[in-house]
């Protein structure tokens, strides 16, 4: 775990200095995604039951608090892996793309002021009195 903890404070420092991201890496992960996609297609599983998939998102989910627990490195970059191919297929047979998906959830937390507590990013609307919450 702490070896966790210092590989993400190094990300989060790295992404401080304005690192921008290569657009032929975009391109890459962009059709590594088209690739998840035909590989759905090519199994049928593109038109399965969402529900099924939400199931095996929740394995994954699991999988990734072991790598984690194990301060595996390789287990917690597959299992990540793993979730994004999972949400990637969850998300077309529900009719969506993931990359809508992806922009909604940055649209609404772009803006989004806060600040850590106890190592938990809480929301400026959070730390404003009791809430109803």
């Amino acid at each position: 775990m702490a070896k966790y903890l210092r590989d993400r404070a190094q990300f989060f420092e790295g992404s401080r200095r304005s690192t921008i991201i290569d657009e032929d890496d975009a391109k890459e992960r962009e059709s590594v995604t088209d690739k998840i996609r035909q590989w759905a297609i090519d199994r049928n599983l593109h038109t399965a039951d969402p529900h099924k998939q939400a199931l095996k998102l929740g394995e994954e989910f699991g999988e990734l608090f072991e790598g984690l627990a194990k301060d595996s490195e390789e287990l917690t970059k597959d299992a990540l892996g793993d979730m994004y191919v999972v949400m990637t297929i969850m998300a077309e047979q529900l009719g969506y793309s993931i990359e809508e998906c992806i922009e909604i959830a940055y649209d609404e937390i772009k803006d989004r002021r806060g600040k850590m507590v106890d190592g938990v990013f809480v929301k400026e609307s959070d730390l404003e009195g009791d809430g109803d919450s």
